[in-house]
């Protein structure tokens, strides 16, 4: 026997009641700080020029680059730097020679030459860290030399045919160089009457090209009679400056008309369909200012401001050397939320407690009160390795800055265009959804990178 119903089930009264509905939610939604962060400046016609000096020292052993993007470049007349081109200086076969280098990017424990093959190339070292290794005397592998940015090898290959590796070099790190065949220098040789005059004598003669510990032979002078020669740096402003042009995200948001006439409430379709795009062109927008190979930060930092961890998770020495890196009023950190939490990890384990500082009613981690802000966008490699980031930002400060235009046709909010694209045969309202940024680095020390950060739970070894 079942009990007799007293009153109206819920069941039932629901279907009298009014519903109250939250707008659609979207799991890709980030805090996107950078976004938030970034100073924005109008980059009219679209385009932005950052004017540079170049400065850099011929005759300190080490060679200079330039970079665009991910893009790198060996300055020519830094193709002094080699022994046998030491003294050389035709700007027109330097650069000529310059223009024929190959980059190459290595992970670490790639193998970049091998004992006992042909030494027929020249390596200059861009970015990164290298070994040099050979058997030791007793069977094992010993470690010859440590090679980093600037450092070159293979030069010997320029001027010596038939050559073979007696080391290894073996990649530490992730590196990038930029590698000459002898076949391709013999190439320009061939064609220039200097140059091959150069190399001849360079063969007949080569201690006049350095000193004994290798390094670029430098008349110095002494005294402070008379009016000697003095040695200096070559400064120059960028004969090609940067010129950073608007990317644009774009898609087309598209809405059946039946939907948008008879489903209007309590909400707009249209408008909950655009606030979404909107969200996600932005979120894309984020992610390109960070991994973008042209402009994306991770790839615009100066090679000489990225550094390495020490022992593979953040430690507070870690981002002390990079606060060192950009030690000129830095505005904030930036690093993907678990590595962040390796961060604190190796705070714990050392018995550090980091700062913490409010920002628009959020409390976040700071180290020498500096804000650490999470960013989901900056990758983690397989390896689980990441990067953080940090920066000053700013015209004024010449820091890094966002660039957009605003007032442009149809804008739904600054940078940002929706656009009526008609309604077509079946009756589907289409919409042009547009975003126009980039960003800029106006100078080499605004930002830096510490680079494979491993954020593992047990951090290195784990």
């Amino acid at each position: 026997m079942t009990d007799q119903q007293l009153s109206l089930g819920t069941e039932a009264a629901r279907n009298l009641a009014t519903t109250t509905k939250s707008v659609p939610q979207m799991q890709g939604i980030t805090s996107r700080w950078l976004l938030r962060l970034l100073p924005w400046v109008q980059a009219a016609g679209g385009a932005y020029r950052v004017n540079r000096r170049l400065t850099y020292t011929v005759g300190d052993g080490r060679v200079t680059f330039v970079s665009t993007g991910a893009d790198v470049q060996v300055i020519p007349r830094e193709l002094g730097e080699l022994p046998p081109l030491r003294g050389f200086d035709d700007e027109e076969v330097l650069t000529g020679l310059a223009e024929r280098f190959e980059q190459r990017e290595y992970g670490p424990g790639d193998v970049i030459v091998e004992a006992g093959g042909r030494a027929d190339h020249v390596y200059l070292i861009a970015h990164g860290k290298l070994t040099e290794v050979a058997a030791g005397e007793y069977g094992d592998e010993a470690v010859l030399d440590v090679l980093a940015d600037g450092a070159f090898f293979g030069h010997e290959s320029l001027v010596e045919d038939d050559r073979e590796w007696d080391h290894t070099v073996r990649a530490v790190t992730s590196c990038t160089l930029l590698v000459l065949s002898a076949e391709q220098f013999r190439e320009v040789a061939g064609r220039s009457e200097e140059l091959q005059a150069h190399i001849d004598a360079f063969r007949e003669h080569p201690e006049l090209a350095q000193n004994p510990h290798g390094e670029a032979a430098i008349e110095v002078s002494s005294g402070h009679a008379g009016e000697p020669d003095l040695p200096g740096t070559f400064v120059d402003y960028e004969a090609a400056p940067r010129e950073y042009e608007l990317s644009v995200a774009q898609t087309v948001l598209r809405v059946h008309s039946r939907v948008a006439d008879l489903y209007n409430e309590p909400m707009d379709q249209i408008e909950q369909q655009l606030r979404l795009t909107i969200e996600a062109l932005r979120e894309r927008q984020e992610h390109e200012l960070v991994n973008n190979r042209d402009f994306g930060l991770l790839h615009n930092a100066d090679l000489s401001q990225r550094i390495h961890t020490r022992t593979g998770p953040p430690t507070p020495d870690d981002l002390d050397e990079l606060l060192a890196k950009v030690w000129k009023d830095p505005a904030f950190f930036l690093a993907h939320p678990r590595a962040i939490a390796a961060f604190g990890r190796e705070c714990s384990r050392r018995g550090v407690y980091p700062d913490s500082v409010e920002v628009q009613g959020h409390r976040l981690p700071a180290w020498r009160g500096i804000p650490l802000y999470p960013c989901n966008k900056i990758p983690i490699s397989p390896t689980r390795t990441s990067s953080i980031m940090l920066m000053r930002t700013g015209e004024s400060a010449q820091g890094v800055i966002g660039l957009h235009q605003t007032g442009i046709p149809d804008e739904f909010q600054p940078s940002l265009s929706v656009r009526f694209m008609g309604i077509d045969e079946k009756a589907l309202i289409s919409y042009l959804v547009s975003a126009y940024y980039s960003a800029a680095v106006l100078v080499p020390d605004a930002l830096g990178i510490l680079e494979s950060v491993e954020i593992s739970q047990g951090g290195a070894g784990a």
